[in-house]
């Protein structure tokens, strides 16, 4: 498929622009985290009515149905003004997950509500600092009708705000085993769940959770028991992806903002951008950014089409944009020089939100590694 754009993913991406500029400029994020805020409702009410909520959704649902390239792009809008939202946790990563592995009455009972902004999920996986999905120790055990979960969750995204979680669970094996993880809905109230807010070096707030032997009707269980692994790396491809997405639009806002800036400082009466070291990293920076732009449409266009290599594609955005976002938010500081290291100018937001990103859903070196191995090494 060719790297580019069609109509009406290209008007998406300028109504996208126009509105998270409008609606959630870097200022906001800065508001938010002085009252102590992780999200902003009024935004998030403001994103369902653009339809993002229902972007992934398939219209049975009321969704809309528009494809992971067309979501892809409004995420990497958010990433130029640093938005802070549930989208991705649950209108990408969680609706993908209910829409693949869900019955009827799951999916009737769930996808509407998050097309329409109403119901917001968070996807309960890592149980520690490493990214390994595959390890997963806490364990679900059949009891009468239901089961019994018990064990811990760390860095669960946007946790502290969902109403529900899909929990990733061990109904057999060992830790480890990609055989025996089955998916859970529970809710977030739910007796014996203990949910702790824990604030990132981003602002935001992940959750950790604690399982108390809670008890949850078998309907919590989503697909068959035990199955999960499949589209639970598919949807961690999906998340990898997403990730990227956010970091390249998060890179690009960093470059041009440094841009401007060296347009503007003045040394020995000349703009320092007339220094020929500096135009020099400026270039490499845009060059990585080029293709950076390829990369990640292709893996966009790869979770579409959802073919043989996508794991594959999915890694290597996500390890290059993790990359290349440190790169530019570094180099951003340091042409921004003194003022750079300010809380009272704005880049220092990017290089922590670039710093946390880069860790959600695998960091660099998880997907390097996975790469190789993919490819053979």
């Amino acid at each position: 498929m060719a790297l580019v754009l069609n109509e009406e993913q290209q008007m998406l991406r300028e109504s996208a622009k126009t509105f998270i500029q409008e609606s959630s400029p870097v200022s906001a994020l800065r508001q938010l985290r002085d009252k102590g805020d992780e999200w902003s409702p009024e935004l998030w009410a403001g994103m369902a009515e653009m339809g993002w909520t229902g972007i992934t959704i398939p219209e049975k649902y009321d969704g809309l149905e528009f494809g992971y390239v067309g979501a892809g792009l409004v995420v990497e809008e958010c990433g130029r003004t640093l938005a802070s939202s549930p989208l991705v946790s649950t209108s990408v990563v969680c609706a993908s997950l209910i829409a693949a592995l869900g019955n009827d009455a799951q999916k009737q009972a769930m996808l509407p509500a998050i097309a329409s902004g109403e119901l917001v999920l968070a996807l309960a996986l890592s149980e520690s600092a490493n990214f390994d999905p595959a390890a997963t120790a806490l364990t679900a055990n059949s009891s009468g009708d239901g089961y019994v979960l018990s064990g811990g969750k760390v860095h669960v995204l946007d946790g502290c705000i969902a109403s529900k979680l899909i929990v990733v669970a061990r109904t057999a094996g060992v830790p480890g085993d990609k055989e025996g993880i089955s998916l859970f809905i529970v809710d977030r109230d739910t007796d014996g769940l203990n949910v702790n807010p824990v604030l990132n070096a981003d602002s935001r707030r992940a959750a950790e959770l604690s399982f108390c032997s809670i008890r949850v009707p078998s309907e919590a269980l989503l697909g068959e028991a035990g199955t999960a692994w499949p589209e639970l790396q598919r949807t961690l491809d999906i998340g990898a992806v997403f990730s990227a997405a956010e970091l390249l639009g998060l890179a690009q806002e960093a470059f041009e903002s440094t841009l401007g800036y060296l347009k503007e400082r003045k040394q020995f009466g000349v703009p320092v951008g007339s220094f020929q070291a500096l135009q020099h990293r400026a270039a490499q920076l845009f060059c990585e950014l080029e293709l950076c732009k390829s990369v990640v449409l292709k893996a966009l266009q790869a979770i579409d089409e959802d073919g043989p290599e996508r794991s594959l594609i999915a890694s290597m955005a996500k390890a290059k944009m993790a990359k290349t976002a440190q790169l530019a938010v570094n180099e951003a500081v340091q042409m921004f020089g003194g003022i750079g290291m300010t809380d009272e100018f704005d880049i220092g937001f990017f290089m922590k939100r670039s710093a946390a990103a880069s860790q959600e859903y695998g960091d660099y070196y998880y997907h390097t590694n996975r790469f190789a191995r993919l490819k053979g090494y």
